[in-house]
């Protein structure tokens, strides 16, 4: 590869071909720019397809009679995945936030009026479509059909089918940002385009 000088005002000052000679030996100020002329003949995207690389592969068996492993050293001081108590302890968490979320669910009713906060957005309104568990996520979700094509989908989510809608006008929202009550539908003349 070559290295180029270039000043402040784009002007060409000099190459930096001697390898033994400083940085400091070039006259570099302020503002200067070292542009690179790569002569190799990599090719543009040549080293984004990683299934080209070779891997170092290890069985999971003998990865597990490692002793200098990141999970022995996990199994040895007893953390993350390996901590039964830590892990008792969340899985209860998940129960009890289960129960609320189911808690919170049950009050909404599908059919009825509704308002979604998304932060930084102005609320939206939308009608109650599906209240339960889904397969993509877990815990309890709301199936709104939005009154403008403010959503993410058609009521379906990977191929699975909880309502029907159009296209854009469906979403997924948790009961904890959305408030059931007598939303008028607002009428923002899409219709009459």
């Amino acid at each position: 590869m070559e290295l180029e000088l270039y000043g402040p005002d784009d002007k060409f000052y000099c190459k930096l071909d001697q390898d033994d000679a400083l940085l400091g030996s070039y006259p570099i100020d302020d503002g200067c720019r070292i542009h690179v002329i790569d002569h190799n003949s990599a090719r543009l995207g040549e080293y984004e397809d990683i299934s080209k690389v070779e891997k170092y592969e290890i069985s999971q068996e003998a990865y597990e009679q490692r002793q200098d492993s990141i999970r022995s050293f996990l199994k040895r001081n007893k953390l993350g995945r390996f901590n039964e108590e830590e892990q008792a302890q969340q899985e209860a968490e998940n129960s009890q936030h289960l129960i609320e979320e189911a808690a919170q669910a049950s009050t909404i009713p599908a059919g009825s009026h509704c308002e979604v906060w998304t932060p930084g957005q102005p609320p939206h309104r939308g009608t109650v479509m599906y209240v339960g568990l889904t397969d993509f996520k877990p815990g309890y979700w709301i199936g709104v059909r939005y009154d403008e094509p403010l959503g993410e989908n058609d009521g379906s989510v990977n191929g699975k089918h909880y309502f029907e809608c159009q296209a854009e006008y469906g979403a997924f929202v948790k009961p904890s940002v959305m408030t059931v009550g007598d939303f008028p539908e607002e009428d923002y003349g899409l219709d009459e385009m």
